[in-house]
């Protein structure tokens, strides 16, 4: 009976994670418990699964653990993984569950769940190791001496609400992890620590590019001057591709009707993530606005549209608004009001395969042009065993997976497909992005959507002087602009390309004489479309060249009486190298040569 049991939890292993290591996580989270158990005898343990590169557990605590908590934890954590305890797995009736676990809610809640209201349940099973029992599906290593003692960290604690619902109690997370040996933990910690110093909050705020203020908002960025320069060369650099592909801007309002997202399906479906809506003195609702697509289906529908004029693509750097809980916001990747890079393409079904692909070779520009060199492609397709949940006909789902497929194909992309993650309303091209970090990042997505066409009753006259419903793409290279900018800053630890650089160069003087020189320099930069700064400070060069450097500048243009003599800059660049003297005019060349991106 342990044999089936360990082999139907073998089963729930995710796809993609190395089986041995989700074991090893999965198990040291029960080692875990059972230590906080005994340095908190009135803890009440909850969930604690594997997750990417580590593992938690969720306590219902009697106090905040302290540092000194952790550290008697993970020690204790190691003697019992010394112990040798063997796991072992049974199958138990809901009674027996609820007899086992009777002093902690938590457990029972979710005991009654599996239970679905039967006397009895097969499928509940517990694990044991030495003293401590839980209710879990596993799999599980087969003794403890499996996880290897100097391989396991504890990390960090964090709140976490029950259930991830604000309403239902607070709980400690504690996170750990836990690899092979102590040369594969070195190695994940020398990561984290190179995280850290990438961390795009701190960088943020080292070079000045965004803040917060509880007066505005949690999770509203206020872009600084720089930030500003940094976000604007980005939608600059989108338009203009956009406009090489005929794309149509469009703007369009923050805020819509009620019933606008009522017709479109964000309101009430999508309630909880939004803001409240807002009622005028004559009784109407408004919604801020949580998608761009209502609104540009508006534009699309506010006259006839002929089949001469398909494909018609509409793009729109559109602010859009979500209420995200309080304890889910982070710097720029989780934030309340953000910039969706959003267009929306109609066409003929016939031109489906063509424009996803212009999409797709559109997101692989953005990609390249950035460094994002590490990626794969998931096709998000519906699963055939759950027609209910999409909309549409079979025939029309075939069609849109078809040339899908098709267009990844003939691009030679590399891609996998995942059954059952297609939206709703069709089928999606997903690009799964690597970092310097090798952290993996959803960046880019095109979908492909029968839904609202249907909703809106859209249509085309076609060259049959019939009424036909027009395809429509959702297609966003960035996504949301401020999470895009916040995985960059972390990509490349601030020190952006020269093209994307907020300051491309800083002119330094070495001593006060040469302010006048230096000053017609900036000019000239300024002029020849170089985003400059002039230091004319009283500070030694020494200084404010590393200064310069620290603020990830590109280049510094030092001048001092060599430099006025002979009409030319000293060039420095920001890794340390000198690059000697430069004429101006040749200096804006090399830079504007550095910044084409055709």
């Amino acid at each position: 009976m342990q044999s089936e049991l360990i082999a139907q939890a073998e089963q729930h292993i995710p796809e993609g994670y190395d089986p041995r290591l989700y074991k090893i996580r999965h198990s040291a989270a029960h080692v875990m418990a059972q230590a906080v158990l005994e340095r908190f005898p009135g803890a009440k343990p909850t969930i604690g699964p594997p997750i990417e590169d580590r593992f938690y557990y969720d306590f219902d605590l009697p106090r905040p653990p302290k540092e000194n908590d952790l550290a008697w934890i993970e020690q204790r954590m190691k003697e019992i993984i010394k112990e040798r305890h063997r796991f072992s797995v049974r199958e138990v009736s809901v009674d027996e569950a609820c007899s086992l676990f009777k002093d902690n809610p938590y457990k029972i809640e979710l005991i009654q769940e599996l239970a679905n209201g039967q006397d009895d349940a097969s499928g509940i099973t517990v694990y044991q190791h030495d003293s401590f029992v839980d209710l879990c599906r596993g799999p599980h290593v087969p003794h403890t001496g499996y996880i290897k003692a100097n391989g396991v960290k504890l990390l960090t604690t964090a709140g976490a609400f029950w259930r991830g619902d604000a309403a239902r109690p607070q709980l400690t997370r504690i996170y750990g992890t836990a690899w092979k040996n102590r040369t594969e933990l070195d190695a994940y910690l020398a990561r984290l620590e190179e995280a850290r110093k990438r961390d795009h909050r701190v960088l943020g705020r080292k070079l000045q590019l965004f803040t917060f203020s509880d007066q505005v908002g949690p999770g509203l960025p206020l872009w600084l001057p720089k930030g500003a320069t940094l976000h604007d060369t980005l939608v600059t650099f989108l338009k203009q591709e956009q406009l090489r592909r005929n794309y149509l801007p469009v703007i369009t309002p923050h805020i819509g009707r009620l019933d606008l997202y009522r017709t479109s399906g964000h309101y009430p479906y999508y309630k909880d993530s939004q803001f409240p809506a807002m009622e005028t003195a004559d009784g109407e609702g408004y919604l801020l606005r949580p998608m761009n697509c209502p609104h540009h289906i508006q534009i699309y529908a506010h006259r006839r549209r002929s089949y001469r004029e398909l494909p018609m693509r509409l793009a729109e750097f559109g602010q859009v608004y979500r209420y995200e809980q309080s304890g889910e916001l982070g710097g720029l990747t989780r934030v309340r009001g953000f910039t969706v890079d959003d267009a929306h393409i109609f066409c003929r079904h016939s031109q489906i395969k063509d424009e996803i692909k212009d999409t797709i070779d559109l997101t692989l520009k953005v990609l390249r042009s950035l460094s994002f060199e590490d990626f794969s492609v998931q096709l998000s397709l519906r699963d055939p065993a759950d027609h209910k949940k999409y909309a549409g006909s079979t025939a029309i789902w075939d069609a849109a997976e078809t040339a899908i497929r098709e267009a990844v194909q003939e691009m030679d992309l590399d891609y996998h497909e995942a059954l059952g993650e297609a939206a709703f309303y069709g089928p999606k091209v997903d690009f799964m992005v690597r970092d310097v970090l090798k952290r993996e990042w959803q960046l880019g997505t095109v979908q492909l959507d029968y839904n609202l066409p249907d909703r809106f009753d859209l249509t085309y006259v076609g060259a049959d002087d019939r009424r036909h419903r027009p395809a429509m793409i959702h297609r966003a290279p960035f996504g949301s602009l401020e999470r895009f900018v916040g995985v960059l800053i972390e990509h490349c630890g601030g020190a952006f390309p020269v093209w994307l650089a907020p300051e491309q160069a800083r002119v330094l003087t070495i001593s006060e004489r040469f302010v006048e020189y230096a000053a017609g320099v900036h000019q000239q930069l300024l002029r020849g479309g170089v985003r400059a700064h002039l230091d004319a400070r009283s500070e030694k060069v020494g200084y404010k060249i590393r200064e310069a450097q620290a603020e990830k500048v590109p280049y510094m243009l030092v001048i001092g009486a060599k430099e006025v003599t002979s009409d030319t800059v000293r060039v420095r660049h920001r890794s340390g190298e000198d690059r000697g003297p430069m004429s101006v005019e040749a200096f804006v060349a090399m830079v504007t040569r550095e910044s084409d991106l055709t």
